[in-house]
């Protein structure tokens, strides 16, 4: 790759190789789930823009990789969005800029020991930067974080429980970045073997040390997923659906049922025989409802998504509005500027209505229980709190259908069990659709996944845990440390460059006939 990288003189055809690199850890992620291939997926990536003749060719290098990556992670948007999807992936993308950037600054030409050693620190530390402000909402949330699609590596999730998915990206990154030196840096093998080693060493640390959730009691709880229902009454027939595999778990001992996203079309206000309905069932079945109402609000102005617990008497009173929606899908920013989306692509016709704050709920059986809807799972932030605020159970009701054949219901599912491991207690991932998943307190999975092609009620026999998690305790530290390591590599590097500055400015000693004067011997 390093030769690869001298020879492509043509910008365009450097620029197709970046994205072409850039989109390689794509394959580490649900649904390829080569987990293993995240440890070396950023090196031709790395090595590529190592070669760089100038810095501004490394931050294209740098922009178009990440184009590639963002495009081939959202690629089945493209049904949806259309040429959008490319506008997203560019601008998400520019992100990436200073980051290759930075590769070029630290691992470009011959670079010394110490500064290797550097860029096992710093190199990670950028990572994590960018992925830190794509995480923001606006510009389309924490899908594909690197450190995600470590999610069914025990090791990994030991990792999450510490210092969450940043830190298990910051580890994956330092792993890459150290086998780029190997291949391309003979001279600096030493601290490259260094850098493997503290990572492996930082691994089964968090393996020895970290404490592991106490498990005190069980919980039954059933997901309802009724499959794939189309059509003009479509809202109908799913609530129909639903209520015929609800009824399937009579005399099963359940104590929670759960819904997924959508899974009720009208408002309960406005409909109260939906009401009456559900809670006839919750007393057939001798368990609380958790459904998710998308409807325009009878008490308020405006469509929201709500998780809303019903009881034997009907709602009770317990409701949770979805505070982040998924941009172009549920809300389109800037709508006077972008609404052209719209003509281009099923984008929001209108802006769903935010809620302002999160819920734990109290169900009959005293197991208290922490809602979030569909996208929000990608947000670690949400679930940290929701356990910081005493849930004894997550859950994440969801609906992928628009996307049924696509990779995204299966990584959407296996986001769970990084937020179940982060936190200490076990989720719930229930969609309409499939995937639907459990998993334990430690990120293990519970009982059989529900697919694409189910329409199914599955009973889980979930175990609770209490305790703290660093990651719930300390939150977002690595953030704060790599922003810190940046700051500290900027400080240096300024003043060195000062120096140099100053060094070059100041003229040569001379003798007292004007000549320069030779160093004494």
């Amino acid at each position: 790759m390093d030769t690869l990288g001298h020879r492509l003189t043509s910008p365009w055809r450097r620029s197709a190789v970046a994205a072409v690199v850039g989109a390689l850890p794509v394959l580490a992620f649900p649904a390829p789930s080569l987990w293993w291939f995240a440890y070396v997926a950023l090196v031709p990536w790395i090595l590529l823009a190592r070669t760089a003749p100038t810095g501004r060719r490394a931050a294209c290098d740098g922009w178009w990789g990440g184009f590639g990556f963002m495009l081939v992670m959202h690629h089945w948007l493209l049904p949806n969005l259309h040429v959008f999807t490319f506008v997203i992936a560019a601008l998400l993308g520019a992100l990436w800029a200073p980051w290759g950037w930075l590769v070029r600054r630290m691992l470009g030409g011959v670079p010394s020991r110490g500064r290797v050693l550097a860029a096992l620190v710093v190199l990670p530390s950028g990572w994590l930067a960018v992925e830190l402000v794509r995480s923001w909402q606006g510009l389309g949330g924490p899908w594909g974080v690197l450190g995600a699609s470590q999610w069914q590596v025990e090791a990994a999730l030991r990792l999450a429980s510490v210092g969450g998915i940043w830190l298990t990206s910051f580890l994956v990154v330092a792993l890459n970045v150290a086998v780029a030196v190997l291949v391309a840096l003979r001279q600096a093998r030493v601290p490259a073997v260094a850098g493997l080693a503290a990572t492996a060493t930082a691994a089964c640390a968090a393996w020895v040390w970290s404490p592991r959730p106490d498990t005190d009691g069980r919980v039954r709880i059933a997901v309802v997923q009724p499959g794939v229902v189309s059509g003009p009454d479509s809202a109908d027939r799913r609530f129909d659906r639903e209520e015929r595999l609800t009824r399937e778990l009579v005399g099963q001992d359940v104590g929670l049922v759960v819904w997924g996203e959508s899974s009720v079309g009208f408002d309960l206000g406005d409909r109260p025989d939906l009401a009456r309905r559900l809670a006839a069932l919750s007393r057939e079945t001798g368990a609380e409802i958790l459904v998710n109402v998308d409807a325009r609000r009878s008490d308020k102005p405006g469509i929201y998504k709500s998780s809303v617990l019903v009881g034997p008497d009907g709602p009770t009173g317990d409701r949770y509005d979805k505070m982040r929606l998924v941009p172009f899908g549920e809300y389109i920013p800037a709508r006077s500027l972008l609404g052209w989306a719209t003509s281009v692509g099923e984008a929001a016709a209108e802006d769903r209505r935010r809620g302002s704050r999160q819920v734990v709920m109290n169900t009959a059986d005293g197991v208290r229980i922490g809602p979030m809807v569909c996208f929000e799972t990608a947000f670690p932030d949400m679930s940290r709190r929701l356990a910081g605020d005493g849930a004894d159970v997550l859950l994440a009701q969801s609906s992928t259908s628009t996307f049924q054949q696509s990779w995204a219901p299966g990584q959407h599912a296996s986001l769970a069990a990084l937020r179940a491991a982060e936190t200490g207690r076990p989720m719930v991932h229930a969609t309409l659709t499939g995937v639907s998943a459990v998993y334990g307190p430690s990120g293990e999975r519970v009982g059989p996944r529900l697919g694409t092609d189910t329409g199914a009620a599955q009973v889980y026999e979930i175990p609770l845990a209490h305790g703290t998690t660093p990651y719930v305790r300390f939150g977002d530290w690595p953030l704060h440390a790599a922003l810190l390591v940046l700051a500290a590599w900027g400080v240096t590097e300024a003043s060195r460059l000062g120096r140099s500055a100053r060094e070059r400015r100041v003229p040569p000693a001379r003798t007292a006939h004007g000549s320069p004067a030779r160093p004494g011997r």
